[in-house]
């Protein structure tokens, strides 16, 4: 299995995490998203993959892109060890955590929207951190609320096991920190990042821990 990747990306992120907590073994394939213009968007790559976006993953021939598509994809191939509860009301309780950081917070603050407010729109890097931080802090209000009445033990978003909201949290959290964001309004999410990212799967799929980091 191939994994296209960018060590800063929090979708490819997310897909490293879920890779590594199922113990499949994949090939990096770095797409840098700044050099030279963004090697995603090349034609080679967009002949793989024409959304032009990382994470991509090819596995026996087959190329699926979004992250959380590439995730529901490693979970129904690899059942063990889960990232979804059994029970159906429980799975959609957890997936709408996880879209609510995939498609609420992060797709706001990605890195192409944010070059299109200081590009197209001459906005300055003030107005671009209060747009990021303004976006991570509805989105995280609203998740420091669910996760705590969804979690078991005060260290992961749902019960007592790593689930896709968990997947999805640790990325974002990490991305909020590195845009200088203050976060102590949330110390439901503090904690259980706190412990997820001192998971061995969670250390692995880092973005300082990647071939490409630097």
């Amino acid at each position: 299995m191939k994994l296209y990747t960018y060590f800063r990306s929090s979708a490819a992120y997310r897909a490293r995490i879920a890779l590594h907590y199922k113990g499949v073994g994949y090939e990096v394939v770095s797409k840098h998203l700044l050099r030279e213009g963004g090697e995603h968007r090349r034609d080679d790559y967009l002949d793989l993959n024409p959304q032009g976006l990382v994470p991509a993953i090819e596995d026996e021939g087959v190329v699926l892109s979004q992250s959380l598509a590439i995730i529901e994809y490693l979970e129904e191939r690899y059942p063990e060890p889960p990232l979804l509860p059994k029970n159906p009301v429980d799975r959609a309780r957890v997936r709408a955590m996880a879209l609510g950081i995939a498609c609420d917070i992060h797709p706001l603050n990605n890195l192409r929207v944010l070059n299109y407010l200081r590009g197209e729109l001459g906005q300055d890097d003030a107005a671009v951190q209060r747009w990021y931080a303004h976006w991570i802090a509805e989105g995280f209000r609203a998740l420091e609320e669910l996760t705590g009445r969804s979690t078991g033990d005060g260290r992961h978003c749902f019960g007592s096991e790593v689930t896709l909201a968990d997947v999805c949290l640790v990325p974002q959290m990490f991305n909020a920190r590195r845009f200088h964001c203050d976060v102590s309004a949330y110390p439901t999410l503090i904690a259980i990042c706190e412990y997820l990212e001192a998971l061995p799967p969670f250390v692995a799929a880092h973005p300082q821990s990647q071939p490409d980091a630097g």
